[in-house]
């Protein structure tokens, strides 16, 4: 018996050991496994879905394979949903333009375009003279959104644009959109406007200095310089240009700003607002809403068409814009980002006076938290634009008029309070 205990005993011991040992092993193998059939997977669809269409749209083999050689999915770049999973709402924004106003307006963050762009301006006076004739647009915008877009240039772009598209058209939510931003990648290398090894992105895919996704420098990049090519990556008349013929693609009025800060009296409700509720200036003005810096609105504005914006609701600045605010958001779709560019700009020609009003305590939620607020908001029929967790114009006037409906203060903005109420 005790013989038999004790080799029972012994057997026990190495079981327990061995099986430790294998899952130990297990452990160590399963990640690399795990990445492997991914990227097996990326291989063949590269070969036998991206590759058919890329030829059929004229690309050769030996840029195709240039373009993607020793090229991995990269399964740390944002809103990627692998194999066997299913989308789901992110918890936290992976773009600054939608976290905390105050935190994006930070005055160091602001200050550095203002500074920069008022050095390149005189710099680049002659340059930005003649895109200003050509184009319309004033310099100190494009100044802004260059520095807001690489700091004038001096950020690195760290990523390989055939990466993180290859990777989004294969895995994103947005698998259709990135498709076709690697294949116009592809026409750029295909077509010598630029090689290979120069095509260096941010972590979306954004190309150079104005940071233009593919399609984006097939349509709008500019040859200033005149040297045979759009050269968005070293050529500084190339790059300034090339951001201006963007905004006059998408709509820019020759001879109006973006707009001003204003005053919104507290009987005029804040669900008021978005590029769909225009109104004359005149009317505004009617209805009691003032410039910040007690000037009239110009003869000629008061006669045309604009749009109340209120960002963060009753919790921030006010606005009436213009529709060259809305050709700005066409850069990049969000409302903070529009209004840091209209502002640095102002900045960069007036000096850097900061908005009269302030920026309460919103933009903390996490994104998951604001689209349940937003299906919950949708479920009773209203319209928040996208249930993206993204507070949106049509998402902050919902709120507005829900709380108004309930008898409470309208604010226009989500807050955990509301996303509470609404769940």
């Amino acid at each position: 018996m005790s013989g038999r205990t004790e080799g029972g005993a012994k057997e026990r011991g190495f079981s327990s050991f061995a099986f430790l040992l294998l899952a130990l092993l297990g452990v160590l193998f399963t990640l690399p496994t795990r990445a492997a059939p991914i990227d097996d997977r990326f291989q063949a669809w590269l070969q036998t879905d991206l590759w058919p269409e890329a030829k059929s749209k004229g690309i050769s083999k030996k840029t195709f394979d240039a373009a993607f050689i020793g090229v991995k999915p990269n399964l740390k770049l944002p809103d990627l949903v692998l194999p066997g999973e299913k989308p789901t709402t992110p918890q936290k924004q992976h773009q600054a333009e939608f976290g905390p106003p105050a935190n994006y307006f930070a005055e160091k963050i602001i200050r550095a375009v203002t500074t920069g762009g008022r050095m390149r301006e005189s710099a680049n006076a002659r340059t930005l003279g003649l895109i200003e004739k050509r184009y319309g647009v004033p310099g100190e915008i494009v100044l802004a959104i260059w520095g807001r877009e690489t700091g004038f240039g001096a950020a690195k772009m760290p990523y390989d644009a055939f990466e993180v598209l290859g990777t989004d058209a294969f895995l994103s939510t947005k698998k259709d959109f990135f498709r076709t931003e690697v294949l116009a990648a592809l026409e750029i290398v295909e077509r010598g406007l630029a090689p290979v090894n120069t095509m260096k992105s941010s972590w979306a895919g954004a190309l150079g200095q104005p940071q233009f996704m593919p399609t984006s420098f097939l349509k709008h990049a500019v040859d200033f310089d005149a040297d045979g090519r759009p050269d968005i990556w070293n050529s500084t008349p190339d790059v300034l240009a090339s951001i201006a013929n963007y905004l006059v693609h998408y709509g820019w009025v020759r001879g109006r700003g973006w707009g001003t800060e204003v005053t919104v009296p507290a009987n005029v409700s804040c669900s008021l607002e978005g590029p769909d509720q225009g109104k004359k200036i005149s009317d505004w003005v009617a209805m009691g809403i003032r410039r910040v810096d007690g000037k009239a609105f110009a003869a000629s504005e008061l006669k045309a068409e604009g749009f109340l914006l209120m960002p963060a609701g009753r919790s921030g600045p006010a606005f009436v814009v213009t529709p060259n605010f809305y050709v700005i958001k066409q850069y990049n779709n969000s409302d903070l980002y529009g209004l840091f560019i209209g502002h640095a700009a102002d900045r960069i020609a007036k000096g850097d006076a900061t908005f009269a009003g302030a920026w309460g305590a919103v933009g903390d939620l996490h994104r998951s938290d604001i689209a349940a607020l937003q299906h919950a908001l949708e479920a009773k029929g209203y319209d928040v634009g996208s249930a993206d967790g993204l507070p949106g114009f049509k998402t902050r006037r919902s709120i507005g008029i829900w709380q108004s409906k309930k008898g409470k203060p309208a604010t226009c903005f989500p807050d955990a309070g509301l996303v509470a109420q609404l769940k």
